[in-house]
C-alpha cells in the first residue's frame, strides 16, 4: 500500500525483485560501490519500476516523518550492529519514517553462533567468465561467545597472468537471543504482531531455520509516537 525502504540494500538483491513487482521501492546502503552495482542492475527494470537507491546510514535515516508504508531489515542485517546504542538508534529512526501503522520487517539468521570456528579455509575459487580473472575468497571464522560475536576474516584474491592483488576485510556479527531482539524492537516504538520461523508463515521455535519479526508502529490515540 505504499513505499518500501530496504535497509542495507547492497547491489539490489533484494531490492530490484521487489521494484519488479511494481512496488515503489527505496535501497539505502553505506557503499557507494555496491549501490553503483544496484544501479547497474536496476537498469533493466523499465524507468517507471527503477528504485531509487540512496547513499547513507541506516542509523540517521535521511527521509522525512512517515514516508514508508514498510521498512524490511532482511538477512541478517541487524546482527550487522554490534553495539546496542547502533541497534536502538536505527530502530527509533526507522519508526520515525514509518506511517501511521507502517510495518517493520526484521529477517535474522539463526544459527551464526553454532559455525564452527576454522583457519583459512577457501570458500570458493575458480574464473571470472567476464574476463577470465582467477578468483579465489580464503575465510576465517572466530566466535567472541561472551559478547556473542561471530567474525569472518576474509582474503579475497584475485590473479591474472602475474598480477595479484588482494582484499582483505573481516565481518562481525551479533545474535541476541530473540526474545531479546523482540524486546528491543518493542521499546522503540513497535508492537510486534508475528514471530515466524520460516517464509511461509510457520510459527518461531528454537529449531526455526529463519528468525522473522514483523511489527507495526505503535500510535497513541493523539497519533504521536509512544
Amino acid at each position: 500500500g505504499g513505499p518500501v525502504l530496504e535497509l542495507g540494500c547492497g547491489t539490489g538483491r533484494l531490492t530490484i525483485p521487489v521494484a519488479w513487482t511494481g512496488v515503489p521501492v527505496v535501497g539505502i546502503d553505506r557503499s557507494r560501490p555496491m549501490l553503483a552495482y544496484a544501479a547497474r542492475r536496476a537498469r533493466r527494470l523499465g524507468r517507471a519500476r527503477r528504485p531509487r537507491l540512496a547513499l547513507g546510514d541506516i542509523r540517521r535515516l535521511p527521509f522525512r516523518p512517515g514516508s514508508f508504508s514498510v521498512v524490511m531489515a532482511p538477512y541478517g542485517m541487524f546482527q550487522s550492529l554490534t553495539r546496542d546504542a547502533d541497534l536502538a538508534d536505527t530502530l527509533h529512526s526507522a519508526a520515525r519514517v514509518l506511517k501511521r501503522g507502517g510495518v517493520l520487517g526484521v529477517d535474522l539468521v539463526p544459527d551464526l553462533p553454532a559455525w564452527d570456528e576454522y583457519q583459512d579455509r577457501v570458500r570458493f575459487q575458480g574464473r571470472r567468465e567476464s574476463d577470465g580473472t582467477y578468483v579465489k575468497l580464503i575465510e576465517s571464522v572466530r566466535q567472541d561467545r561472551r559478547r556473542r560475536l561471530t567474525i569472518f576474516d576474509q582474503n579475497y584474491v584475485e590473479r591474472r597472468g602475474s598480477r595479484s592483488r588482494s582484499h582483505q576485510f573481516s565481518l562481525a556479527f551479533r545474535t541476541l537471543p530473540l526474545p531479546q531482539m523482540v524486546s528491543r524492537v518493542e521499546k522503540s516504538g513497535f508492537r510486534v504482531t508475528a514471530v515466524l520461523g520460516d517464509y511461509n508463515g510457520r510459527a518461531w521455535d528454537l529449531r526455526a531455520d529463519v528468525w522473522l519479526i514483523l511489527a507495526s508502529r505503535r500510535w497513541a490515540a493523539a497519533g504521536s509516537l509512544t
